[in-house]
């Protein structure tokens, strides 16, 4: 029996050995490929040592305030939510910590867990964690007590969050692999953009008001919920409180338990089950589903341009990297007025940012579809072909951002009661919108570049990053100045005839489509004369 345990200790940890030397060499060799990879972790490197730094100096230097608790610990909670939507977004990037692609592999479920818990505090993320951490317990320790508690917090509160999330991915891994785990991930990093946000509004209205009443309320209830518990427990320690330091260690540590039994269970589920993807559906089903796609085209026009507004639409629905942009275009153009609000700046012209976020889905319109354009290219024998494929595009975007730009300006004006700007304020975003939609058409023929369809990290092929940020800030500045007599004339209605700003509105949509069509129609010519040099950029590896 001895000997089978040592046996077993052993393969344990050669596993462990493995996954933790193959873990540091993926991430040397990922860094070794291009320069471009090599800048981009360097940089991310010097950002998390540099932020995390700075804000573990910042705790630290809180050590003794009567609020040092409230902030450290708020800020604790963000961590560990980080940590449960991590995989959403790495497992796809990092092979050690995806167990689909290890089913095969002859290894025993408890030292693959092992082994994936070790590679998963390797890394820059999990050094993030560790400098945060060890700075809210520097900052809340007193003492030696404080000091030996905190020693045992810290890696404490590192493995719980490795392990929520290596739990959640490996319970999801079959639909985190699948277009619909890439799809979550795209509406969680939507969430996550509005959390940071509101995290943003929250610090600096404290920062500014010193009213620590938010965070002290936060505080309050996260100080009683694992793994912040064992951070608080450092601060209990200090103060003599050993009912709480008890109840925060042993509760952190009965939490870990409990989600590498979770893991454990899943883990071995996930290695023997098969896998229900590769089973054909029943064929009702298949039916209904093949039924139920034909129901878009019905209310889109005939011709080639109903066809091309239903593949752009449903480009925007199923491929992941336009949904991205569709869904941070949303978001933002949603977002950005409320954050200018909360900040002083409230105004309803900052709801134009609702339309030139979306209208910026225009730029590089043959990039979207990536080397498959040369099947478009040999439909286009004529300008009239590549002005009708264009417009497709284009009224497939102004199908949403229209109403979409429409019903922001309608919040905005509801919310901040600015009715009497609302006209001018639409009639400007309207007009914004078929301006860059125009420009954006000239720059996705004049300036396209390649989007790699195998990297989830990366939107521009090595090499063109020059070109696509020249086409992209160039329509942008083309798109403001051609605004410029719209803009002219709202400002000399004010002064002038104010009871005549309403005029503002339908001037500015007349003007949007106009410059709209005409930059389509510009953008035709050269899309037909530059077909090959088209296909040849958007087709880069």
């Amino acid at each position: 029996m001895s000997a089978a345990v040592t046996a077993g200790a052993a393969d344990t940890r050669t596993v462990v050995a493995t996954f933790a030397r193959l873990k540091l060499s993926l991430i040397r060799n990922g860094v070794r490929q291009t320069t471009g990879r090599t800048a981009v972790f360097l940089t991310t490197a010097v950002f998390v040592v540099g932020i995390g730094g700075l804000s573990a100096l910042g705790m630290l230097a809180l050590r003794g305030h009567e609020h040092a608790a409230d902030v450290t610990l708020s800020l604790l909670t963000p961590l560990v939510l980080g940590w449960a939507f991590a995989p959403l977004f790495v497992s796809a990037v990092d092979e050690t910590l995806d167990p689909v692609r290890l089913a095969m592999l002859p290894l025993r479920p408890r030292p693959l867990l092992a082994a994936q818990l070790t590679a998963s505090v390797l890394g820059l993320g999990p050094l993030f964690t560790v400098l945060i951490t060890a700075g809210a317990a520097a900052a809340l320790a007193h003492g030696a007590a404080g000091a030996a508690t905190a020693v045992v917090a810290v890696p404490l509160v590192l493995l719980v969050c490795a392990a929520l999330a290596r739990a959640l991915a490996t319970a999801n891994a079959r639909m985190l692999g699948s277009r619909k785990g890439r799809d979550l991930a795209i509406f969680s990093g939507l969430l996550v953009a509005f959390g940071l946000q509101g995290m943003n509004v929250v610090y600096t209205r404290v920062a500014e008001a010193e009213d620590y009443g938010p965070l002290e309320t936060t505080a309050g209830i996260v100080r009683w919920i694992p793994p912040v518990s064992a951070v608080d427990a450092v601060r209990a320690a200090g103060e003599g409180e050993h009912g709480t330091v008890a109840y925060g260690l042993l509760g952190t540590a009965a939490l870990l338990l409990l989600l590498l039994w979770w893991w454990s269970r899943t883990l071995t589920r996930l290695m023997t089950a098969p896998d229900a993807s590769t089973l054909a559906p029943p064929a009702g089903q298949a039916r209904q589903r093949r039924r139920a796609g034909t129901g878009l085209a019905r209310w889109l026009p005939g011709g080639r341009t109903g066809t091309v507004m239903e593949r752009s639409l449903r480009y925007a629905w199923r491929d992941p990297k336009t949904k991205m942009g569709w869904a941070a275009a949303l978001g933002m153009g949603l977002l950005l007025p409320v954050v200018f609000a909360v900040q002083g700046t409230e105004s309803l012209y900052h709801s134009c940012w609702a339309a030139g976020m979306l209208a910026l889905t225009m730029f590089n319109q043959f990039g979207q579809d990536y080397s498959a354009f040369w099947l478009v290219a040999q439909t286009i024998t004529s300008p009239r072909d590549a002005y009708l494929e264009l417009r497709g595009r284009a009224l497939a975007i102004l199908l949403i951002a229209t109403p979409y730009t429409a019903l922001v300006v309608c919040c905005g004006a509801a919310l901040f009661g600015q009715w009497g700007t609302f006209s001018d304020a639409l009639g400007l975003a309207w007009a914004l919108l078929g301006a860059l939609v125009g420009a954006g058409a000239l720059t996705s023929a004049r300036y396209p570049y390649s989007i790699p369809e195998d990297n989830p990290m990366r939107n521009v092929a090595a090499g063109q990053g020059a070109l696509a940020y020249t086409g992209i800030i160039g329509g942008i500045a083309a798109g403001a100045l051609l605004c410029a007599p719209v803009i002219a004339l709202d400002v000399l209605l004010y002064r002038t005839a104010e009871d005549l700003v309403w005029l503002v509105l339908p001037v500015g949509a007349v003007y949007g489509a106009v410059t709209a069509w005409l930059g389509l129609r510009l953008a035709a010519r050269t899309a037909y004369a530059r077909l090959p040099e088209i296909l040849q950029a958007v087709s880069r590896a």
